[in-house]
């Protein structure tokens, strides 16, 4: 396959990736607009008129603004296509001959910081005029760029080590290099896993041990009923950036913790929040982190297994303008340029996310006694972020990782009394 073949399989690919995207936004903008006046029958009595006309707005605001940027990414797409700046840059790299190590480096910075600059306006805008105007931004510009401030060395350093480690494998590894690349790989990300919550995290926000009380107390016993281990339960400054709540748990190992926003705890009861993270738990209990690790590691294999087979294919480095091969180039290429491939993946991947909420929200219900603390939860989660509460089924099917809520209050209501083994 030669360099105009491929690029041009490419194209086709970006072209119907971009229109069955815009499809969909507008499809569900106009089944949003029709539906304006008609709040789903199961949120009538708990979800006023004024809240539903305001999630409405809020959902077209994104939407309308997401088409923008949608339109805007794929021209800058096609601009560094077809300007081949990035080829240029990695043959102006090549003349200066730092090192085959540093010449990755500079290069991938470069283009970061390329990248950075390009999402810096719609990152601002969608900050501090979409979530502003809508009650969700706390958040100041000196906050907002402190963080970036955080995250430029923190990105530096990751991005050292990774380059750093795949470059020693290369030399050092043979035919099989590309194995001992992906175990590395692996390796990294439990490692990171075990560190963010301890190192990274808390660099960014401030995470406090819930006080001595009735809901540390109840949420102690819940972890203990379930085998939960973790080392205890963390309030974290969500308010600091947003009025957005959540609730999770992070880390692996002897790292995992539980950590709720602060916005979550003023805004929900203690059995509410209780079924919540009931619900958060049943992700652990069913395996779903561990099946999503698996899969992660599956797909990064066969990622590295088509860096091991592409390496020498000088006619892929040609196509997108790069005049010799290189792994840096090589990552670089199957990162920037896999997306209109790999969304062709993600209502599969969809499908079996929405089943694992499924599944937690049915353990959930079993560990606390019945559906209703999760059903209100889930209502006053849906109503305090403005949550799109009647997205174009179409739409929701192909990018919605979680179950719109209307489905999902059906589903509580219907399931509610069935056993587990039904969901396993």
């Amino acid at each position: 396959m030669n360099s105009t073949l491929i690029l041009t399989v490419y194209l086709g690919f970006f072209v119907l990736d971009f229109l069955l995207d815009w499809f969909l936004d507008i499809l569900n903008i106009n089944f949003v607009l029709k539906n304006r006046d008609l709040m789903p029958d199961s949120l009538e009595a708990h979800i006023d008129k004024p809240t539903y006309v305001r999630s409405v707005k809020y959902t077209l605001r994104k939407a309308r603004f997401g088409l923008v940027q949608s339109l805007a990414g794929r021209a800058f797409v096609l601009i560094i296509l077809f300007t081949r700046i990035f080829g240029t840059l990695d043959t102006l790299l090549t003349s200066i001959n730092p090192g085959t190590y540093w010449q990755g480096l500079i290069f991938l910075i470069l283009a970061s910081m390329m990248f950075w600059i390009a999402a810096l306006p719609g990152s601002l805008y969608s900050q501090f005029v979409i979530e502003e105007e809508f009650g969700f931004n706390t958040t100041s510009l000196r906050t907002f760029f402190g963080d970036i401030a955080k995250q430029v060395p923190i990105a530096l350093l990751i991005l050292m080590a990774l380059l750093g480690g795949l470059y020693i494998i290369l030399e050092l590894a043979g035919d099989w290099w590309w194995v001992w690349a992906w175990s590395f790989w692996t390796l990294f990300q439990l490692l990171m896993a075990v560190l963010f919550p301890l190192i990274i995290a808390p660099l960014f926000n401030k995470f406090t041990a819930l006080p001595e009380g009735t809901l540390k107390n109840r949420l102690l016993a819940l972890a203990d009923r379930c085998n939960f281990l973790n080392r205890g339960i963390f309030v974290m400054d969500g308010s600091r950036r947003s009025r957005h709540s959540n609730a999770y748990f992070t880390g692996i190992g002897k790292s995992r913790r539980i950590v709720l926003f602060d916005t979550l705890i003023e805004s929900l009861q203690e059995d509410e929040i209780e079924a919540i993270l009931a619900h958060e738990i049943g992700h652990w209990e069913f395996g779903h982190i561990c099946k999503r690790l698996a899969v992660s590691a599956l797909g990064s294999l066969i990622l590295f297994g088509l860096v091991g087979l592409m390496m020498d294919w000088k006619s892929f480095f040609s196509a997108f303008g790069f005049s010799s091969p290189s792994l840096h180039v090589l990552l670089f290429c199957l990162v920037f340029y896999s997306g209109p491939l790999l969304s062709f993946f993600s209502p599969v991947f969809n499908i079996w996310s929405r089943r694992h909420e499924y599944q937690a929200d049915q353990f959930a219900v079993k560990q606390t006694g019945d559906s209703t603390s999760l059903k209100r939860a889930l209502l006053k989660l849906g109503k305090n972020n403005l949550s799109n509460l009647r997205p174009h089924p179409a739409y929701s099917f192909w990018h919605y990782s979680h179950p719109a809520l209307p489905e999902r209050l059906a589903e509580l209501e219907t399931k509610a009394s069935s056993s587990l083994g039904r969901w396993s």
